[in-house]
């Protein structure tokens, strides 16, 4: 296959994986404002869509390290580096559709890095000058990984267990008419945070497939990605927000806990603050998903510890720990068949 071809076959896959992603995701920031009646569906899927859109604009730290840091593919040929690369693509989507089929919150990022890892280890079995960066993996991925629920579920659970004895006495209509109308705000900066942290990692993808062509006039050792690559990427996650995601809406905003307004408040408040200072002190492709999920699993523990549904919770986290090799499963399969057919 002609290799410009290919790239920008690559390129559209990518453009898609960012679809899915803002499809997938679009629960994360407006889950809680629906279900607590602080939105309208409709308003807050065009609200999250246009906060995603400008979040996306905000930063490309996080861009850079799906680019640099998850695999080294320098020493192979262009050819094998765009298969490489749509081969992680399909290995994500195909488990982002898996589990979205299935209502389960699971997670973007660790999609993709699951699938470059798999197609990555393909490569190295088959002999080609192809490194996963484990170190890196485990310093940009598998930490964060493990922090940011534990930081997300213990943030919340203290706030709220502060905010209800603020709270304690005070009229209870007027109290949740003040938090729905927080809740827009709220709500809007955790879009604008899923869309910093989410988009990035499409456009370190399209910058993967863009550079060993040349395309957007990309040089030899850059590292800074090209204003078209953002736009699109920009685009296209709005464009999935607008999609909707009605399956897993419903899982984050019943299934886990109860939530009042409160609640929602204190979650996206600080899954916002966590999405925020990750992607710029941190420089950290978080999980949206899993930052969410277990702040909204921290503010029902504020109550009570039966008030969360534990159940539930067991079925996402079990999504969480196979996502990686899931989609790496996949990723492997059709870099496997890619080489056997085309290279």
């Amino acid at each position: 296959m002609e290799v410009y071809v290919l790239a920008v076959v690559v390129i559209i896959v990518a453009l898609i994986f960012d679809g899915v992603n803002g499809f997938h995701d679009a629960a994360n920031a407006i889950a809680t404002a629906i279900t607590t009646g602080a939105l309208k569906a409709r308003t807050a899927i065009i609200m999250a869509a246009g906060m995603n859109l400008i979040g996306a604009l905000m930063g490309t730290a996080v861009a850079a390290v799906i680019a640099r840091d998850i695999v080294d593919m320098t020493q192979v040929s262009a050819e094998q580096q765009l298969f490489l690369v749509i081969a992680a693509l399909l290995g994500a989507i195909g488990w982002n559709l898996i589990t979205w089929w299935f209502g389960l919150p699971s997670s973007s990022t660790h999609a993709i890095i699951g699938g470059l890892m798999g197609a990555g280890l393909a490569e190295q079995i088959a002999g080609n000058d192809v490194h996963i960066k484990l170190a890196k993996v485990v310093e940009k991925v598998i930490d964060p990984m493990v922090l940011s629920p534990v930081v997300g579920f213990g943030l919340a659970l203290i706030i709220m267990v502060i905010l209800n004895k603020i709270i304690k006495k005070a009229n209870l209509k007027e109290t949740d008419k003040f938090f729905r109308g927080a809740q827009i705000f709220t709500s809007a900066s955790l879009a604008l945070g899923h869309g910093l942290q989410d988009a990035q990692k499409s456009m370190g993808l399209m910058f993967m497939a863009a550079a060993p062509v040349g395309f957007f006039g990309i040089k030899p050792g850059q590292t800074e990605i090209p204003l078209q690559i953002i736009l699109m990427a920009s685009l296209a996650i709005s464009a999935g927000t607008m999609a909707g995601g009605q399956r897993i809406i419903h899982t984050l905003g019943s299934k886990i806990t109860v939530l009042s307004p409160q609640k929602g408040f204190v979650a996206e408040a600080v899954s916002s603050a966590v999405l925020f200072i990750s992607a710029y002190f941190v420089h950290a492709p978080i999980s949206t998903t899993h930052t969410v999920t277990s702040a909204i699993a921290g503010t029902g523990a504020s109550d009570d510890i039966r008030a969360v549904k534990w159940s539930t919770l067991k079925n996402i986290v079990m999504a969480w720990i196979i996502t990686v090799p899931s989609a790496g499963l996949i990723g492997f399969m059709f870099e496997e068949i890619f080489r056997m057919l085309f290279m």
